[in-house]
């Protein structure tokens, strides 16, 4: 492949050295490079094996990186022109990425084998001498007892089941033992409903429907159609290796102090939870809780929470736009021009990449691929910031039959497509698209057809700082000022994670209940004077406000302004403070007091009449001096008039007597 030195030096400075067989004779080359003590990437992944065990001898494992150029840049059609590309591709991959937390999980090797005849009694057989087995036959016809109890085999139907590798829980119904009498078939006695089980390993060989949502991607649940061989061996084999203590990748980092799912009961934000494929996260109260034992990776809650609550972790936010940055300031550098982005995975994408490269035209020259853990976990802060980067498109690289639903990446791609066309970067046809195919030629010929949007004349430099909510507010202001067509305000779709709010302000008391109700401080107040304010850019849609305000004067308005983004907050509504008559203390707006007086002299017997201005002086009073009145003054401003004595039949008979009629 041709190596275009120059744009690779230019792109990525530091020190370049080209070597033609860097992992046979000229090996020493790359102990030398790590003898200086600065991080070394290497563009060849092919003998990344001995490059590691090299780096392990001189304990410099930590300082190597690879960056795979041939087969993303080299073999193409348009090897010639692709020499910003792989210094981009350099770039990206010297950037350095925190190493993932992990969660231990243990498993004691406690199994059940949850099938319908011979074939779960022979996984059992086959599984004792590595697992505590016990097999659970569902509605089972006839079926040939085992020669000797090596285990338990029971009847019974899950009828629902939770938990994970190391915590199963299992509920059975029609559960029933086996008469140790039973000659040419296992008999059972009667059954029961209710039954419970707990164990570290289900191997479903059932071919009902699965235990669980996304079953693929629970760990600990192995399923496989008894009616095929291979993949019930597959499974038996996989079983046997699940005994002991394992550490699982914490993919998601939650904070619960940014959770807006819900206040004082009332329900606002959702998002996660209608998301997450293996049913990981759960309402806990006002917040959410991800279980990291259960959650797979797919990083959808990550991608669709406003706040940051949830963010992914694999690699985090700020970690993932430095490598973008780095990405398109070397393309740039080097002299690349209409640079487009390609999310993929490393499951799909990559060998689909792969294969266009070895067997077809390979990837455009200015088609720059982007690994990610799960494409799913891309949110729109990592497009915007692409485009204020100076990119002219962005498309995501998903399987023709995804292992879990798209429905989350398909809505980010179409509100950050929304914002991009709005402000010029699309040109004729989508800016953000997603390419749905398991064929190399289909990807090929996706990516030669798809238009090339406008890109930036004053691309940004901004460098992503803090959780991903501060990175997103970087990356929507920095897209609109390098947008090519400014648009200071963008409507969008209701659900939308962005927007404003509309205030009947005639109707507000200013009792500040969606201020204590906002969860992101988008609503505040002031100690000093009766304010309602408002900060836009904080604003996550939740609804709490509007679903708690007592006078219903509060409408969501989705969209995004972005000169509201970066004006400070704004005050809604501001009224006179109503001072204390004792103490000049101000307690609350002069207008409600004021209506509040007025409405219960008119109309409320305990203001009028003897004692009435009494209450209402204590009206006009601060919480204290509202108590020390009543105490000095000695009256009760609860208290009302006496009540007229009931009549009662003796008093009737008393009168009587008293006229001198006979009773």
């Amino acid at each position: 492949m041709p190596l275009d030195a120059t744009a690779i030096a230019r792109g990525c400075g530091g020190t370049l050295k080209t070597a033609d067989q860097l992992c046979g004779r000229e090996l020493d080359r790359f102990r030398e490079a790590l003898g200086t003590g600065v991080p070394v990437t290497v563009s060849c992944t092919l003998q990344s094996p001995l490059f590691d065990e090299v780096a392990e001898e001189l304990g410099a494992e930590d300082r190597v990186t690879y960056a795979k150029i041939r087969e993303t840049a080299g073999w193409s059609t348009e090897a010639g022109r692709a020499g910003p590309k792989m210094a981009a591709l350099l770039a990206a991959a010297a950037e350095p990425v925190p190493d993932a937390s992990t969660v231990s999980i243990e498993s004691q090797g406690v199994a059940l084998i949850y099938g319908r005849d011979a074939v779960a009694i022979e996984a059992g057989r086959r599984l004792a001498g590595d697992l505590d087995v016990t097999v659970l036959l569902t509605r089972p016809d006839a079926v040939e007892p085992p020669q000797r109890n090596d285990f338990p085999v029971l009847q019974g139907t899950i009828a629902g089941a939770t938990g994970r590798l190391g915590a199963f829980e299992l509920r059975i119904d029609d559960y029933a033992l086996p008469a140790p009498s039973s000659r040419t078939h296992l008999v059972f006695g009667l059954p029961r409903n209710g039954a419970t089980s707990t164990c570290d390993v289900v191997l479903d060989l059932s071919g009902g429907t699965p235990l669980f949502p996304a079953h693929d991607l629970r760990i600990g649940y192995l399923r496989a159609d008894p009616r095929d061989p291979a993949a019930v061996e597959r499974a038996i084999t996989a079983a046997a290796d699940l005994v002991g203590t394992f550490d699982k990748t914490r993919f998601v980092d939650f904070r619960a102090d940014l959770c807006v799912h819900s206040r004082s009961r009332i329900t606002g934000c959702t998002r996660c939870l209608e998301v997450c494929p293996t049913g990981a996260i759960a309402s806990a109260g006002d917040t959410v809780a991800i279980d990291p034992t259960v959650c797979a990776g797919c990083g959808n809650c990550a991608a669709v929470c406003p706040t940051g609550a949830a963010a992914y972790a694999v690699p985090p936010a700020d970690a993932l736009m430095r490598r973008l940055r780095g990405l398109m300031l070397a393309y740039s550098e080097a002299g690349g021009q209409d640079a487009t982005i390609l999310f993929h995975d490393g499951d799909h994408g990559e060998p689909l990449i792969d294969a266009l490269a070895r067997h077809g035209d390979g990837l455009p020259a200015r088609v720059l691929p982007v690994r990610l853990n799960e494409i799913t976990q891309l949110g729109p802060e990592a497009m915007a910031a692409l485009f204020a980067y100076g990119a002219t498109g962005v498309h995501v690289l998903a399987r023709a039959r995804p292992h879990h639903d798209l429905d989350s990446l398909h809505r980010t791609v179409a509100l950050a497509d929304t914002l991009a066309q709005a402000l010029g970067y699309g040109g004729a046809g989508p800016a953000i698209s997603v390419i749905e195919t398991d064929d190399p030629d289909a990807l090929g010929a996706a990516l030669s057809e798809a238009r090339i949007g406008a890109a930036s004349s004053r691309p940004s430099r901004f460098m992503p700082v803090g959780g991903k909510r501060e990175v997103l507010r970087f990356a929507f202001r920095e897209m609109y000022e390098a947008a090519p067509r400014p648009t200071a305000y963008v409507p969008l779709a209701a659900g939308a994670p962005f927007g404003g709010l509309d205030f009947r302000t005639e109707d507000c008391t200013l009792c500040l209940a969606c201020v204590g109700a906002c969860p992101t401080h988008a609503l505040s107040d002031s100690a000093e004077r009766p304010l309602l304010a408002f900060e836009e850019s904080l604003c996550v849609q939740c609804g709490l406000c509007a679903a708690t305000c007592p006078e219903s004067v509060i409408d969501l308005r989705p969209g995004l302004d972005f000169e509201a983004w970066t004006a400070p907050r704004r005050v809604v509504k501001e009224e006179e403070p109503f001072c204390c008559i004792s103490c000049a203390k101000p307690f609350g707006t002069r207008s409600t007091i004021e209506r509040v007086v007025e409405k219960l002299r008119e109309r409320h017997w305990m203001f009028s009449g003897s004692g009435g201005a009494e209450r209402i002086n204590a009206l006009m009073m601060c919480e204290d001096c509202r108590v020390e009145a009543a105490l000095n003054q000695g009256f009760d401003p609860h208290a009302g008039p006496e009540r007229t004595r009931t009549r009662t039949t003796e008093d009737y008979f008393r009168e009587r007597t008293e006229r001198g009629e006979a009773v």
